[in-house]
């Protein structure tokens, strides 16, 4: 169902961060559960929704980091991608990928298959965005651990549904890892861990970029419905994807509420569509500025503008210094007032995005399984938050957005064959507030 766009995958993928970092994150996220404390060498078996690239690259990252695990079903709209992903990854992880035919599950109930297999311990979503609140929540309704991609949600009302997720899981004693990897990369965990000691000061103000170049684009084929074609075209619809500011560039809105430490207050924003195909409801590039609070700015920018300059990362100004945290393997430094470099820090995304699976997996197996849902819906809702303001142009609060708007953007009584509304860009002036 879904496709890993937003980061360049590298070659590496073994091993993760240093134990120091690594266990001084998860206390903080662990909590406790009721269930039994299992064996280190109990075998946890995967169910894996959404088999396209996102999908297969995550149950590679689990099978590689962990042992002891095995993906035993899958679910995706086209349950060849299910073929697909046993074809690619069985050669790769020998005994670890027992995906028996009648463990593989087509259309948009296929999902439930998986989460009803009583074989399947821990099922990781990898859907479009638009499904995953629905499916995180019947997940932990069904008593089985998950790992979510980000974005958690698209708008306020999934934002909704995945705070009730969470509180559910953590009642159950389910785990919740999402795809925010950067919480989990040695030098953002670094930098922000300086910040906290106050080597740049107080936080002033900061930037954060998300530019790149153009995006994948699937043209309809003949017979297609409508869902049909929406789903299998799914960046280029709001209600699946959430627009760029949702569905990529959530991560560095991440990383600003984590190093900010909260929600913003408001955000106000403008931007717009000069390359995107006719029949995509994307803007190809937003500008917003977030209030958080005591009045600090953060300038946010994301831009899909094939030609343009890439530029990804965020940048922190203290009263003291300035932290920059770059993107993928770009590292974090912190220079003071007069310029001089006082801190730096590598990293590597690709032990990143394993160790997400590898502290799974440990918190269940501890008995303590992680629930970060919370923290990943609200930057899910601060980037709608942007998007919303850039789309409405007006200035919106946080709290509207999560509390009182009505906005509700997945199709009612959605089915293969649904017809959906022609499908339409946002105007400022013109989209309305909800």
């Amino acid at each position: 169902m879904s496709e890993r766009m937003d980061e360049q995958r590298l070659p590496s993928r073994r091993g993760f961060l240093g134990t120091g970092a690594a266990a001084s994150l998860a206390a903080g996220l662990m909590v406790h559960s009721s269930r039994a404390v299992a064996a280190e060498t109990s075998e946890l078996k995967l169910g894996i929704v959404g088999c396209g690239g996102r999908g297969t690259g995550a149950v590679d990252d689990s099978l590689s980091i962990n042992q002891n695990v095995k993906v035993v079903a899958a679910a995706d709209l086209y349950p060849t991608k299910c073929d697909s992903l046993r074809q690619t990854l069985g050669p790769k992880h020998e005994g670890k990928v027992a995906l028996e035919d009648a463990k593989i599950h087509g259309g948009l109930d296929g999902y439930k298959r998986v989460l009803e297999d009583p074989d399947v311990d821990v099922v990781l979503l990898t859907t479009s965005p638009g499904f995953r609140p629905r499916m995180i929540l019947e997940a932990v309704e069904a008593g089985k651990h998950v790992f979510a991609e980000k974005p958690s949600c698209v708008d306020p009302a999934g934002y909704r549904i995945c705070l009730e997720a969470h509180d559910k899981a953590v009642a159950k004693g389910t785990g919740i890892v999402t795809g925010t990897q950067y919480r989990r990369q040695a030098n953002y965990i670094g930098a922000v861990d300086e910040i906290r000691k106050g080597t740049i000061g107080e936080i002033v103000s900061g930037t954060t970029r998300y530019c790149a170049g153009g995006i994948w684009y699937r043209p309809r084929k003949e017979g297609m419905s409508d869902a049909e074609y929406q789903m299998n075209n799914w960046m280029h619809f709001i209600w699946l994807s959430g627009d760029q500011i949702a569905e990529q560039a959530v991560h560095n809105i991440d990383t600003i509420n984590w190093v900010m430490g909260g929600n913003p207050v408001s955000a106000y924003g403008s931007g717009g569509r000069f390359t995107r195909p006719e029949d995509s409801e994307m803007w190809d590039n937003v500008v917003v500025d977030y209030e958080y609070p005591g009045g600090k700015i953060i300038s946010f920018m994301c831009r899909q503008i094939p030609g343009t300059a890439g530029a990804n990362g965020s940048v922190i100004e203290g009263t003291e210094g300035t932290c920059f945290i770059e993107a993928i393997n770009g590292g974090s430094r912190i220079v003071d007032r007069k310029g001089k470099e006082v801190w730096k820090m590598g990293g590597s995304i690709s032990q990143a995005y394993q160790q997400e699976h590898k502290d799974l997996v440990d918190s269940i197996r501890a008995g303590k399984p992680i629930v970060e849902l919370k923290q990943t819906a609200d930057s899910s809702l601060v980037a709608v938050l942007g998007r919303v303001a850039a789309y409405t142009g007006q200035k919106v609060g946080f709290e509207f957005l999560a509390k009182e708007s009505k906005l509700d953007l997945f199709p009612k009584d959605l089915a293969w064959e649904s017809s959906l509304p022609k499908p339409e860009f946002a105007i400022p002036g013109r989209t309305k507030l909800v």
